[in-house]
């Protein structure tokens, strides 16, 4: 099992989250929005376009997506939901 972020933010500002956040995980820029637009998770906020709705997405290793969570902006993922939801992941 591998925890990736994926974030409109360009790497260098990844690097800046990484360091605040004292994260492990990798953080993948969708700086060009492929991957937004490619989950259909594409909004306008705020005046800005191309702004993906904040979620989470259980994708297991033939690259199917097993379960998918959508989270207010307000809202912070549950860690440990994802992680339980993940493991429970057929190997």
């Amino acid at each position: 099992m591998r925890a990736i972020g994926i974030s409109r933010d360009s790497p260098w500002t990844h690097i800046a989250w990484k360091q605040a956040l004292d994260l492990e995980l990798p953080l993948l820029s969708d700086w060009n929005g492929e991957a937004t637009e490619g989950f259909g998770l594409s909004r306008d906020f705020h005046g800005f376009q191309g702004i993906p709705q904040r979620s989470a997405f259980l994708i297991d290793q033939d690259g199917t997506v097993r379960a998918s969570w959508a989270y207010d902006d307000s809202e912070v993922p549950d860690f440990d939901e994802l992680l339980r939801a993940a493991q429970g992941l057929p190997d």
